[in-house]
């Protein structure tokens, strides 16, 4: 008697289904759900894993985080390296996480070991350009002496 795997039950479906099969082993409770798979060699294979995560999942108890909506590209982490033109590149995922838009600008102060990065406002970014201003005339007027 062979089996063939049918789609594995998820939701209420699969809490409804684990309630009804209690007093089975867990594995055959796996597999009555539609957790296994069948070999080449006709050998069950049953998948805890698979059969656990849709449980808790289930109970709205999601064990890995959200994939990226597209399913593009890496996840984001917190290390990033300097590329050999001497730039770091912070990334798209951050940038959209702190609504960052084109043209945004920041102010960039270097210490001992780190950098920060201050997003300037509106009025930042005119105080800096008048700081900018300030600076070229008293170039001009040292240049007339």
């Amino acid at each position: 008697m062979t089996e063939t795997a049918t789609a594995p039950l998820t939701g209420k479906a699969l809490l409804a289904k684990v309630k009804e099969l209690s007093t089975l082993p867990r594995r055959e409770r796996a597999k009555q759900c539609g957790y296994y798979t069948v070999t080449k060699n006709n050998q069950v294979r049953v998948n805890l894993t698979d059969f656990y995560d849709a449980l808790l999942s289930a109970r709205g108890i999601p064990l890995s985080p959200e994939a990226p909506k597209d399913g593009r590209g890496r996840e984001p982490t917190y290390r990033v390296s300097v590329h050999q033109n001497g730039q770091i590149v912070i990334g798209a995922t951050y940038t959209k996480a702190m609504g960052l838009k084109p043209g945004d600008e920041f102010e960039i102060r270097l210490g001992y070991k780190h950098i920060h990065l201050i997003q300037l406002g509106e009025t930042d970014k005119k105080a800096t350009l008048e700081d900018v201003d300030s600076d070229e005339s008293d170039e001009d007027f040292e240049e007339e002496e």
